[in-house]
């Protein structure tokens, strides 16, 4: 079974050695092997389990409810319910963001339509007649 160093594994999921023993020492990685030497040795299934707590980190969830995720794991089948009710509200958590960023473009977009006609006319006076009509 091939294994690999921190720097491999730090490479390859373009992250740092350091954010992999700050996940070791919050108790991220009770999964990973070590040498004689104490040096750690991920294995393929280790750099998957890294790939969803990095998937996890992403959506905003604190490392302290990862490492309750991670608890689960290792306790089994008697915690899928709970795996699956907390990937359920990480999707809803997700998709909220998702919205949010949607209506941060759609203000982003109109700011560049903003300057384009700013810019093509020489002038932000352009804009100035451009007033909004309330119609009834």
């Amino acid at each position: 079974m091939k294994t690999y160093t921190i720097s491999e594994v730090a490479k390859e999921l373009n992250l740092t050695p350091y954010t992999l023993r700050y996940y070791d020492k919050e108790g991220l990685l009770p999964f990973v092997e070590r040498t004689a030497g104490g040096k750690r040795l991920f294995k393929e299934s280790d750099m998957e389990s890294l790939k969803i707590i990095e998937c996890l980190k992403s959506t905003g969830m604190p490392i302290k409810e990862i490492k309750s995720f991670i608890d689960w794991c290792l306790d089994g089948d008697a915690t899928l319910q709970q795996r699956h009710d907390m990937f359920i509200e990480r999707k809803a958590t997700v998709e909220a963001q998702m919205e949010e960023l949607k209506r941060t473009m759609e203000v982003i977009e109109h700011k560049c339509m903003y300057y384009k006609t700013a810019l093509a006319a020489g002038t932000e006076d352009i804009h100035k007649n451009k007033k909004m009509v309330i119609t009834q």
